[in-house]
Parts: structure tokens; C-alpha cells; sequence
């Protein structure tokens, strides 16, 4: 097996990496990683950022140039991931780059793809997603929020909770249900709301380590145009399908395992220069041992992402790869910032900002965020459940109603 790139890929990921080693020195990063996440400070810092890909057509340069692309094959997408994540490089709009535009580009209408993709891919509208309930979050087919027609608008009433991005959102992805007379998968539609419309409330949610990233959304007698459903009316009551495509755009990519790789060199390079009881830390057998430990996972995660590179090449449906790949990165995130808390010590717990923190102090902070990892984007459990179904494994009982 071959898994050296071709001169022309080895090119481009050259003109990349100068790219971003000319836009984001170190001295760069090292201000940026003293912000406060989720701070307003390092909300612009990431748009600005972005809106500069945006302009070469970078931001989704898979994506055909009329939508604001550059029309890059798979590897080449893989490749701007790969050094995105080892450079540090802000995401920006992630739910527009990683799941609504994506998903319109799929089954969106050409009015659809001609308002919204070119903003998308310059950075020019911010989305969030509306999917999750207070009572419907794993169980996302039990959401309760409803869209009633009224002419040919719809009006919708409900509740949203994690919606991530809203309180700068333009726009945002939204489920409801069109039919709650068939099975729950079954009368879902799936929205393209305008956020600036009357009857939407959004309230910012203090999530751990992330600031007012998520908040809560009330829909009260929200009014929208039936052309608001993605892929035109024809697609009402078929939403599930585009949800369950809209998640696997959300769970696979590479530039985890990148980021985590760069992270890794940092701890090896930490315990090479600090000193316990008189010796080098690199010298510990048990510091070694774990660094060993993550470099192995690592090389695997970065396999899992390779195998779906190929598959996509091929034209072989990814299946639950996907979802492999997001279980083992998510729970890579938490083994790899637990690390860095225990070789850092005593500094480990102290947060950006102070001047004795080690690594910008980027370590007390990926160690909060990194508890929501296995949560966000579909519990790990549901992934492992995902991943049993694609091995032909039984669903497991549900258990009867009390």
C-alpha cells in the first residue's frame, strides 16, 4: 500500500504551508492562543481569518468556482485539512463550512445554491444549526417542534437547545416536524431559516470552556416561505435523509489528527527542555510511555482519515467510517489533553493569561473543551451504534414504555 501523494499534490500542499506559515507566524499564534475562547476577541480573529481564505477561494476549495471555490479534487482537500489543523488555522463559520453549505450543495435547489453558497464560501454569512431539543438529542427523530402550513408559508413553534453559533448566525439549519401523523423519521423537513425574521428568540448558553459558543432557540409562530425547505417543497416530510448526509459531512476530515500531531510535537519538545529532580522529563519512563502511547493513535487516526480519502476517490460510499473516525478523534482529543495536563503539572491547571503558563496556555483550555468532545456532533455511543448497525449488528431492544 502506497500512501506517498503525487508531485502535483506534493506541490500544492507546498504552496499551502507557505500560505499559512506567511499568515500565521508564531508570534501570531502566540496572541491568539491568549485569547479567551469564545471570547468576541477571538470570534474576529477566526472570521477575519476566514474571510481572507474566503477571498482566494480557499475556505471550501472543493467546491466549483461558481459557488466560490476552486474546485479541488478529494486529495487536494485533504491535504489543505491536513496542514489547516498542523498550522492552527481558525475554522471560522464551521456550521456553513462543515454542515449547511455542504449540505445544500447537495440537495439544495439552483435559487438555493445561488443565495447561499457564494456567502458561505466568503464568509460573508454566518450560520448555526438548530437540530438538538431539550428532549431530543441523541433521540434526534423525537424533536417536537413544529411547522404548520398557513397558505404557502409555514409556521413554526418550538424550542432548540445547543444551537451552535446562533447569537451571530444570519441564517441557520433547522428541523421540524411537517407530519406527526407517520413514523418520526418519517415527517421531519428540513429548514433554511433567515435568523433576522420575527418569532425567533436566541439566548447564549455558558458552555464549559467555551464561552457563549451554543445557545437556546425559541421559535414563537415563526412564519417562512415554503421555498425555505431544503430542496424545495417536493423534500417535505423527507428531512431525515438530508440529516443523516448533513452529519456524515460533519464527522470525518483530517484536520483533528493534524492538530493533535502538532500538539504531540509540543509535549515532546516540552519534555526534552524541562527538568524534574534534576533530570530531563523525556527521560521518565512513564512520560515517555505516553507520548509513545499517543504517537501510536495518532498514526491510526490519521489511517482511519486516509481510508475514507480513498473511498471517496473511488467512489465507495464511506458508510460508518465516518463515524469511526469521529469516535476515535473525539477520544483521542480527552487522552491527549489529559497528557498534557499531567506533564505540564501543577502549571497544567493555570489559564492563558498568566505569565507562568507554559504552551500559551493551551493546555488547561483543550482539556475543558475537550470534555464536549465525545457529546458534540453525535454522542460517541450513538456512533458506536452507528458503527454495529454498518457491521450487520441487531439494533438493541428498546426498552417498553412504563
Amino acid at each position: 500500500m502506497d500512501f506517498r501523494f503525487s508531485e502535483e499534490d506534493e506541490r500544492f500542499r507546498q504552496e499551502v504551508r507557505e500560505f499559512f506559515e506567511k499568515e500565521l507566524p508564531p508570534e501570531l499564534m502566540a496572541k491568539r492562543a491568549e485569547m479567551e475562547t469564545g471570547s468576541h476577541e477571538a470570534w474576529e480573529f477566526g472570521m477575519e481569518f476566514a474571510r481572507k481564505l474566503g477571498k482566494k477561494g480557499w475556505l471550501l476549495g472543493a467546491w466549483p468556482k461558481e459557488y466560490g471555490g476552486q474546485g479541488w479534487s478529494y486529495t487536494q482537500q485533504f491535504i489543505y485539512d491536513q496542514e489547516r489543523g498542523a498550522h492552527g488555522s481558525p475554522r471560522g463559520d464551521f456550521v456553513g463550512v462543515r454542515l449547511a453549505g455542504p449540505a445544500i450543495m447537495v440537495y439544495g435547489t439552483e435559487e438555493q445554491k445561488k443565495q447561499h453558497l457564494p456567502p458561505i464560501a466568503k464568509c460573508e454569512k454566518i450560520w448555526c444549526q438548530g437540530f438538538s431539543e431539550p428532549e431530543a438529542g441523541s433521540d434526534l427523530p423525537a424533536l417536537q417542534t413544529r411547522a404548520v402550513k398557513s397558505g404557502d408559508d409555514y409556521i413554526l413553534n418550538g424550542q432548540k437547545v445547543w444551537t451552535t453559533q446562533a447569537s451571530h448566525a444570519d441564517w441557520g439549519i433547522f428541523l421540524a416536524r411537517t407530519n406527526p401523523d407517520v413514523k418520526k423519521r418519517e415527517g421531519i423537513s428540513y429548514f433554511l431559516l433567515d435568523m433576522k425574521i420575527p418569532g425567533i428568540i436566541v439566548r447564549p448558553v455558558e458552555a464549559i470552556g467555551l464561552g457563549p459558543h451554543f445557545c437556546e432557540v425559541f421559535l414563537d409562530d415563526a412564519r417562512v416561505p415554503k421555498d425555505c425547505i431544503l430542496g424545495g417543497p417536493e423534500w417535505e416530510n423527507r428531512g431525515w435523509q438530508q440529516v443523516i448526509k448533513t452529519f456524515s459531512f460533519e464527522r470525518s476530515g483530517v484536520s483533528g489528527t493534524a492538530s493533535a500531531a502538532k500538539m504531540l510535537e509540543q509535549f515532546v519538545q516540552f519534555a526534552k527542555e524541562t527538568k524534574h529532580n534534576g533530570k530531563p522529563l523525556a527521560e521518565d519512563p512513564v512520560v515517555r510511555h505516553k507520548l509513545a502511547e499517543l504517537a501510536i493513535e495518532i498514526e491510526v487516526g490519521r489511517l482511519l482519515s486516509y481510508r475514507i480519502l480513498w473511498m471517496e476517490n473511488a467512489g465507495i460510499p464511506t458508510a460508518y467510517y465516518p463515524s469511526q473516525g469521529k469516535a476515535f478523534s473525539s477520544e483521542l482529543s480527552q487522552r491527549l489533553s489529559n497528557v498534557g495536563v499531567h506533564l505540564l503539572g501543577l502549571y497544567g491547571q493555570l489559564e492563558t493569561g498568566s505569565k507562568w503558563v507554559p504552551l500559551s496556555g493551551r493546555i488547561e483550555n483543550s482539556y475543558l473543551v475537550s470534555l464536549s468532545n465525545t457529546v458534540g456532533a453525535g454522542t460517541t455511543e450513538i456512533m458506536r451504534n452507528t458503527i454495529a448497525i454498518g457491521l450487520g449488528l441487531p439494533l438493541p431492544p428498546r426498552p417498553k414504555p412504563k
